[in-house]
């Protein structure tokens, strides 16, 4: 699995989330909180084909993290990508991690 820079941890406010285009791909970034983890999906909502999931509210369900799609409010898991309301429009989820304050995304 090879991992890709795409920023710096201090490029994503806490909270929120940022898109980068990996090999060609729009991937969402999240950063839940302050510490130096982060979650990465497509970016695209697949309710409308639009690239709009990074700007999308990060939510909890029972213990696991959300982002709620700013068009309608979709929720989708940042893990694993799956869709709360209806499973057959999930997005994918990459793995990302943080080292040495560079958000890397596998490609």
């Amino acid at each position: 699995m090879t991992f890709k820079q795409v920023c710096h941890i201090e490029d994503i406010i806490p909270g929120t989330g940022v898109c980068a285009l990996v090999d060609g791909e729009q991937v969402a970034i999240f950063r839940p909180t302050n510490v130096e983890e982060v979650y990465a999906i497509s970016n695209t909502d697949p309710y409308f084909q639009s690239n709009v999931l990074s700007r999308g509210i990060i939510c909890q369900h029972q213990g696991e993290l959300w982002v709620a799609s700013p068009l309608k409010k979709q929720r989708f898991n940042l893990t694993t990508g799956i869709c709360m309301e209806d499973e057959k429009f999930s997005v994918r989820a990459y793995k990302a991690r943080v080292v040495k304050g560079a958000v890397e995304i596998a490609a």
